[in-house]
């Protein structure tokens, strides 16, 4: 008897450290973030320290499903401030009798001009609202800016080059009013997260490419943009993995190897060149929708290209990073600071939390 027992105990020490070094090797070993890249990564050295991420992308995901790391609501209905003007569902655009449509969030009683900021939201160009930015652009008015939040053409419409031209017609729309909106038109910058991330590099790397302008709106209009922000957008569809993802094929309305040129013309990093605008990028290391590779490879063109950029390359958070609320304070800080340093801010800023 005392032998089964211990042959028991034996049996059941076994298991459990079998099923510790599972549990070891899924939440803490495997998934892990690549390797940094302190030789890419630059932010001035006044900045905040980044939120503290997770070691694996299942860990990350465990948190989450436990209800231990808080996320924000995008599509919540944020109260809005005394000191802010909405202006919700202008037409910005219009192609073939299809309205398209923005949100304008401003200061009140602005007088003089201030930087524009176009907010561009994700969903693998086939999902997502324009209400996804709803929280960034009131922060952002608030702050002294006049801040946009854009729909436009889903793949299921238009596929590609569709929203790409629409991200271009909105910049073309601001600085064709930017009187009447007090916005300096030499001061137009385009934010974007993961496919709003693309369409905001697209639009601001490929300004100069006359066949991805379309029919929108403001023909003859300058879509130049005096800086860009993209949180882990896509930069180079060409490459294995993402060329093969379904949303790609929607998009593209053709596989890669059916039409491998619609690929690279649909990717910013190909469209980079020296005359670009100062860029600021935000990726996370466990990201499983957009590698970080796709960042590293964007940085080290800006680099090369001796474009101004800065690089923050957040370690231990997947896609989506900015919903978290520390990550979400994280980013507003960056991007804020990083408009303070590339255009000036705005000469009235507005105080309050929401």
């Amino acid at each position: 008897m005392r032998k089964i027992i211990r042959y028991l105990a034996l049996a059941f020490v076994v298991i459990l450290l079998l099923v510790l070094s599972v549990a070891t090797y899924y939440l803490l070993i495997d998934t892990r973030p690549p390797a940094r890249r302190p030789d890419l990564v630059y932010l001035p050295d006044n900045l905040a320290t980044p939120p503290k991420g997770y070691p694996t992308w299942n860990a990350a995901m465990l948190w989450i499903a436990l209800g231990r790391q808080k996320l924000l609501d995008p599509r919540k209905d944020w109260e809005m401030p005394e000191t802010v003007s909405v202006k919700k569902d202008v037409v910005y655009g219009n192609v073939d009798n299809r309205k398209l449509l923005l949100d304008l969030y401003s200061p009140k009683n602005l007088n003089t001009p201030v930087p524009g900021l176009i907010f561009i939201h994700g969903g693998g160009w086939e999902a997502g609202n324009k209400k996804d930015y709803t929280y960034y652009t009131i922060r952002f008015a608030q702050r002294g800016y006049v801040a946009a939040t854009i729909g436009y053409r889903f793949s299921d419409e238009a596929g590609f080059p569709g929203c790409v031209e629409d991200a271009k017609c909105a910049v073309r729309w601001m600085r064709s009013h930017a009187d009447e909106l007090h916005v300096d038109p030499e001061k137009i910058v385009v934010i974007g997260g993961s496919a709003g991330a693309h369409l905001a590099m697209m639009a601001a790397y490929a300004s100069d490419v006359p066949e991805l302008e379309g029919n929108g709106g403001y023909t003859g209009v300058s879509s130049a943009v005096a800086a860009v922000v993209e949180l882990y957008g896509p930069t180079d569809a060409t490459v294995e993995g993402l060329r093969d993802e379904p949303v790609a094929h929607k998009f593209m309305r053709k596989t890669y190897e059916e039409a491998p040129e619609i690929y690279r013309m649909a990717s910013p990093l190909f469209h980079l060149d020296a005359s670009d605008p100062p860029t600021l990028v935000i990726q996370g290391t466990l990201d499983r929708v957009v590698p970080v590779n796709q960042a590293d490879a964007l940085v080290e063109k800006l680099r090369n290209l001796n474009i101004p950029h800065w690089y923050a390359r957040l370690d231990g958070w997947p896609h989506g990073l900015d919903i978290a609320p520390e990550v979400n304070d994280y980013t507003q800080q960056l991007i804020t600071a990083f408009l303070e340093s590339h255009l000036s801010p705005p000469a009235t800023k507005v105080t309050g939390n929401l």
